[in-house]
């Protein structure tokens, strides 16, 4: 399993909205914990703590390990709620673990290797990154905080799917049991073309016949003279 995560918690015995928003001014986040066989508990963080633990990556991906006096359950974050304009954390949801029960949840994808690959040489190439991060489904004990896709070999023209994605042992992607149709792009490579301005030549053109005009003019009045 990936590295531990532990998350200190208190039991909070007051609920409703009076009670968190008192909670809150005293500097820390109401949150609950459900699931499995166990009734769904109030608890409360330290704001400070559970703030710094959301600026990382594992926090909305990794089992987490909540700690309430030495009792620790495993969790993963199922809701966070954040305050509108402040740098405020207001509520959030944990879901226990079952250590025997496969799980299903959105990872990040890290992108190796990208500014090496052919595409990434050469020079008028987009490289898109469709999607960030996939849902899988494993048991908690084959969780990765995150996939790595190589791109060392991407060239002009490719597009990598999900299915070619090397996942981790025991991990696998639900929406590709439901058929090809559901094989998303997960990296593209295209050469950019660059789009030549046809508006510049169109006005040298209008302005090459506006030119001959006021000439042509008098030529065909000397002509009309002539038959005269």
């Amino acid at each position: 399993m990936a590295t531990s995560h532990v998350i200190k918690v208190e039991r909070r015995d007051n609920d409703g909205r009076g009670a968190s928003r008192r909670l809150r001014n005293t500097g820390k986040v109401p949150a609950i914990v459900y699931g499995g066989e166990l009734a769904p508990v109030s608890i409360q963080i330290e704001h400070n703590d559970v703030w710094l633990a959301s600026q990382h990556e594992w926090f909305y991906s990794a089992i987490l390990d909540l700690s309430l006096n030495g009792d620790v359950q495993k969790v993963l974050l199922r809701d966070l709620q954040r305050h509108p304009f402040k740098q405020q954390l207001m509520h959030l949801d944990f879901q226990r673990v079952d250590e025997n029960k496969a799980i299903r949840i959105r990872v990040p994808l890290h992108f190796l290797n990208q500014e090496k690959s052919p595409a990434g040489k050469k020079a008028g190439v987009l490289i898109s990154h469709a999607l960030n991060d996939i849902e899988i489904s494993c048991l908690p004990k084959h969780l990765p905080e995150y996939i790595e896709v190589d791109l060392a070999n991407l060239d002009v023209g490719d597009i990598v799917h999900l299915s070619e994605i090397t996942l981790p042992e025991g991990v696998e992607i639900p929406e590709l049991r439901l058929g090809k149709e559901h094989d998303a792009a997960v990296v593209t490579a295209a050469e950019v073309k660059e789009e030549v301005e046809a508006a510049p030549v169109e006005a040298a053109a209008a302005g090459a016949t506006a030119a001959a005009a006021p000439a042509a003019a008098p030529a065909a009045a000397a002509k009309k003279d002539e038959k005269k």
